[in-house]
């Protein structure tokens, strides 16, 4: 492995791109068989990145940095969840530079221990519409 050892000097040759002009592609994750398999881009991926910042539970896995995950609501009471769980969510999501904005935020109480999340998040690559199933508050 090569480590540059002077410092690293940007000339009009290089190229420096933003990170919203980076591509999506990324592989297709099946989380219903538990493998991946194929390639999927731009509105797919996005709506593939969501769904796995909302699944990770934040700063459980030292494989992701503080910044990535849901913190989850679990025990919480039914109040303080219609109250802070947007405010999670957008704290989780807009983390990533290719989504610019949420909203349409619905919270549905399915039990006591139960609430579905219904939000659209605004990306760069298009909207991507999201039902979140049943945050576990038990």
């Amino acid at each position: 492995m090569v480590v540059p050892t002077d410092g690293i000097t940007i000339t009009p040759d290089i190229e420096v791109m933003d990170a919203a002009q980076l591509p999506t592609r990324t592989y297709k994750l099946d989380f219903v068989k538990g493998r991946c398999g194929g390639f999927i881009d731009s509105q797919k991926a996005m709506e593939q990145a969501i769904f796995k910042v909302l699944n990770t539970v934040r700063f459980k896995h030292l494989i992701y940095s503080d910044n990535y995950g849901f913190e989850n609501m679990i025990g919480q009471d039914e109040l303080y969840v219609r109250g802070d769980l947007g405010r999670r969510i957008q704290e989780a999501l807009l983390q990533d530079e290719r989504i610019t904005s949420l909203s349409n935020f619905t919270l549905e109480f399915v039990t006591k221990e139960d609430v579905l999340v219904d939000f659209v998040a605004h990306t760069i690559y298009g909207d991507v519409q999201l039902l979140k199933e049943a945050v576990r508050l038990a």
